[in-house]
């Protein structure tokens, strides 16, 4: 049994996309007390730029032709590919920046996405269960001011529901700049409610996450 947890937030001490992936795994791991969690810290160990570029270039050339740089890029898409592949249940915990992706999560993707098994015509991932963990430091729902302006999320859903078609749970906090932004002060009971219910939500998906598991080997 294993689970695979990507976390990318810069900012690890104080990371409200990490605690509510903590609520995730607490209930995975209560459930499989003996399972392996294989984690990936985008913010900590972030994948080279040059490396998506290296396995790109490289693709129509036969393995030996290759240079030392691209064959170890080659490796390193296909360790990030196994590392997913292997894995029984997915955990990614990925905040907005700037209202777009991650520059760290975009280049992982695009590294992984090279290898032939989960491509858009690779199968491999279809049908895994995962848990998506996102947060915002504002509020861009509908009838927001900035309604429109989270441009990660519906990334985030598209590739790993369309293109990876993954058994996806969403959990998303707004708000988490409340009280630490002056400005949002006046949302102060608004952002204790979402967040209240983005920890039920985490605990709940964490319990899904590991009974689909369950239900996937019965």
């Amino acid at each position: 049994m294993s689970l695979f947890r990507l976390d990318a937030s810069i900012m690890p001490a104080m990371s409200a996309s990490r605690s509510l992936a903590d609520l995730v795994e607490s209930e995975w791991s209560t459930a499989h007390p003996d399972s392996v969690v294989t984690r990936r810290d985008l913010a900590q160990d972030p994948v080279p730029a040059n490396v998506w570029s290296d396995v790109v270039t490289s693709g129509h050339l036969a393995p030996g032709e290759r240079t030392g740089e691209q064959a170890a890029a080659h490796a390193f898409a296909t360790t990030l590919a196994d590392e997913l592949i292997d894995a029984e249940a997915l955990l990614f915990a990925v905040p907005l920046y700037n209202y777009g992706v991650s520059q760290h999560v975009k280049t992982w993707f695009d590294v992984a996405y090279t290898d032939p098994r989960i491509d858009p015509t690779g199968t491999a991932l279809r049908g895994k269960p995962a848990t998506l963990v996102t947060v915002l430091g504002g509020n861009y729902a509908a009838g927001s001011p900035k309604e429109g302006w989270d441009h990660s999320t519906g990334w985030l859903r598209r590739i790993l529901e369309d293109v990876w078609g993954l058994d996806l749970r969403v959990v998303q906090r707004p708000f988490t700049l409340v009280g630490v932004n002056p400005a949002l002060d006046a949302f102060a009971d608004v952002a204790n409610e979402l967040k209240e219910d983005a920890e039920r939500s985490a605990r709940t998906y964490g319990r899904e996450l590991a009974a689909t598991r369950e239900s996937r080997v019965a």
